[in-house]
């Protein structure tokens, strides 16, 4: 008999205004590593009405101009205009220092930036190898985006949200049995006509290239609440590292908790977790399972990962032993030997920020082995 269950994810447009914060903090990542790639970097960002806030720590050798680089970041999302109550023109505080120096000295010998639990994941369900809901999710609100800014549905706003809710049968997606958006838009348009605009060129074209079957329009809920004119902070404060699902795999894998956005590689939170997609990435796509998840472990001032492991899930097509073999001896797992193998100190990390850290080429962590 075959089981069937159900799996949803979600994902935010580039303007919801977590992902405002994340992209504020990873300019600045990227910044400090264009003119020192030993810049040491943990930079949040907060914004809501009218307002934006930096704080953190920045070690590095020439100063930064941080109001700058935040202003340019929210003018590149479209919150030019004050009817939004927060735009590239809002007040800004900032409160910005360098590095402890009790993690200095830690950091400086190669050691983790911090302590904590790391997880990558990998699954053959998608050619992203990642989970089908998530990977939906994601490409939903990247439409959304692409449409606002070409302005080819000139009425949406920046900002917006996606659920999708995926049947399975023993194991493999199925169907996609309901999609959600959210998007804030000019109230001159109803949300009858805002719903079938993104049906026809939004959800349909999406599945179809995945070579699922768009739901029913009955199974599509558009703004849920029946009205969304103002997004961004206005409406919702933002924060840095609040999307760690999202920036994830969906909830499908387990998560150690800790955010990327904001902190140079020397922070393990980030890099560890780069160094598990890889590796577990490597596994599903070489054949030698259909899922995988590693886990490694760190200890602050330490080089060595505390622990590290690997799961199945039972899908293994040779023994584990064979595939701990492989997977260890693709990366250096030590923090020096993440940073040096998969190329991390330099300016790369706003791409990041949004629709997710992983599945989408260009990033080193992405990279399969021949």
């Amino acid at each position: 008999m075959s089981q069937l269950t159900h799996f949803t994810s979600e994902s935010v447009a580039s303007g919801h205004p977590d992902k405002i914060c994340d992209q504020i903090s990873d300019a600045i990542v990227d910044a400090a590593l264009a003119v020192d790639p030993l810049a040491r970097i943990a930079v949040e960002t907060l914004v809501t009405t009218n307002r934006i806030v930096l704080a953190g720590e920045v070690t590095c050798t020439k100063k930064l101009n941080y109001e700058k680089i935040a202003r340019g970041v929210i003018k590149s999302l479209g919150y030019t205009k004050k009817a939004y109550n927060f735009s590239h023109e809002s007040p800004i505080s900032i409160y910005i220092h360098e590095q402890s120096p009790d993690i200095t000295v830690g950091v400086d010998d190669g050691g983790a930036g911090d302590q904590g639990m790391m997880f990558g994941y990998a699954t053959n369900e998608t050619p992203e190898y990642m989970p089908l809901p998530l990977v939906l999710a994601h490409r939903l609100v990247e439409k959304l985006d692409q449409l606002r800014e070409s302005k080819k549905l000139s009425y949406l706003r920046p900002d917006g949200k996606s659920e999708v809710k995926i049947v399975y049968e023993n194991g493999k997606p199925k169907s996609v049995d309901q999609v959600v958006i959210a998007v804030p838009h000019d109230p001159k348009v109803s949300n009858k006509k805002l719903k079938i605009d993104l049906y026809k060129k939004v959800i349909t074209p999406i599945c179809k290239f995945y070579k699922m079957k768009p739901p029913k329009l009955t199974e599509v809920v558009v703004n849920g609440t029946g009205k969304w004119a103002i997004g961004g902070p206005s409406s919702d404060t933002g924060v840095t590292g609040r999307k760690i699902i999202v920036d994830t795999y969906g909830a499908f894998a387990r998560h150690g908790g800790g955010a990327f956005s904001g902190k140079d590689p020397t922070k393990v939170d980030r890099s560890g977790a780069y160094a598990a997609r890889y590796i577990a990435k490597n596994i599903v796509a070489k054949g030698l399972a259909d899922r995988a998840e590693v886990r490694v472990a760190y200890v602050i001032g330490q080089r060595e990962p505390l622990a590290k492991a690997i799961e199945t899930f039972g899908t293994e097509k040779v023994t584990l032993s064979q595939i701990e073999t492989f997977a260890w001896s693709l990366l250096d797992l030590s923090v020096p030997g993440i940073i040096k193998g998969l190329n991390l100190r330099r300016p790369m990390y706003q791409k990041t920020a949004r629709y997710g850290h992983f599945g989408r080429n260009g990033f080193p962590w992405e990279n399969v082995v021949a």
